[in-house]
């Protein structure tokens, strides 16, 4: 099957016409691996995502603007840990959006469903596209283009979970990687595929192996139908998704920061990626996505190569690079 591309799809421009397009940013995590570094540059604890590694916006305002390229901000939901939540603040005002604090870090899985029970409380028909705030990606606007055609190739696969992935560049054993299943089609410059498993972070001769056959790195950047990612979360996931049921009804009323740290006193600690998403493979497709360095900043090494890749000067000093 070939995917329309959106010059074909005459019943809208551009998919941020779509009615119900929203955003999460992910931005909770603690980035204990850069934690030795940043501390030597900066003088304290501060996560990846909050940093500006060079030019004059951090990885989290990179993240956000990305994001409200398709979507408008008024639809974007940006989840934190209690801890940054002043700083988090401070990086994204006058930007819009809402914030949601997490009370507890219980793992990945929480942290994206959390931000989803206000998505669902107030739009329940939306589509959802979720980005990793803690990122490295050139050139922006390749990526964009990217998520614009899994937006739209989520009308058709309504039931389904569209990742982006990457190609590998080489053995790296601290990446998710997808092995890939039945071609679906084309879209654009990028194709669609169906994901055959999950393997995250494997060991090195694995890695080898995988990196000899068809596999991408695992981005993390998610499209959805709300509905369908919830529904999902509930059959693999019923515990926890019942306390964000039960959080439901307070989405934007007075007793919700309240609701949620009780809810958050019983909340499981699940992993999105191993706990969910290896559950529920075969519900998953993931465009290969052309054109686009893409990196986790999670040593000090890999922030160096980046930047040296596309001609940018640091913002910290270069002998840090090798702290680990």
């Amino acid at each position: 099957m070939t995917i329309p591309t959106p010059e074909k799809r005459k019943m809208r421009k551009d998919v941020d016409v779509i009615p119900h397009l929203w955003s999460i940013v992910l931005a909770g995590g603690e980035g204990t691996r850069l934690a030795p570094m940043i501390r030597q540059w900066l003088g304290e604890d501060r996560p990846k995502q909050y940093c500006t590694f060079t030019g004059t916006r951090s990885m989290l305002q990179h993240t956000v603007d990305r994001a409200d390229i398709l979507a408008d901000p008024s639809r974007r939901v940006t989840v934190v840990g209690a801890s940054h939540e002043e700083t988090a603040r401070s990086q994204l005002h006058g930007r819009g959006g809402v914030l949601v604090v997490q009370p507890a870090n219980c793992d990945t899985a929480p942290g994206v469903f959390l931000p989803l029970t206000h998505i669902r409380a107030v739009d329940p028909d939306a589509t959802v596209v979720i980005y990793p705030s803690d990122h490295f990606v050139h050139t922006e606007t390749q990526l964009v283009d990217a998520v614009r055609h899994a937006v739209c190739a989520i009308d058709l696969l309504e039931d389904r979970l569209i990742l982006l992935g990457i190609q590998p560049d080489g053995v790296d054993l601290d990446y998710g990687y997808i092995q890939l299943d039945r071609y679906v089609g084309g879209y654009g410059p990028h194709s669609l595929w169906h994901v055959g498993r999950f393997v995250e972070k494997p060991k090195r001769h694995l890695a080898k192996t995988l990196v000899a056959g068809q596999v991408l790195w695992n981005t993390m950047i998610i499209v959805a139908k709300v509905k369908t990612l919830w529904n999902l979360g509930t059959k693999v996931l019923p515990a926890m998704m019942n306390l964000f049921e039960t959080l439901l009804p307070a989405v934007g009323g007075a007793r919700e920061a309240q609701v949620r740290r009780q809810l958050y006193q019983t909340m499981p600690k699940r992993n999105f990626s191993m706990d969910f998403l290896e559950h529920v493979f075969n519900k998953v497709s993931v465009l290969d996505v052309k054109d686009v360095l893409w990196c986790d900043w999670g040593r000090p090494k890999r922030i160096a190569q980046g930047l040296r890749k596309i001609g940018k000067v640091p913002a910290f000093p270069t002998e840090l690079v090798g702290v680990a």
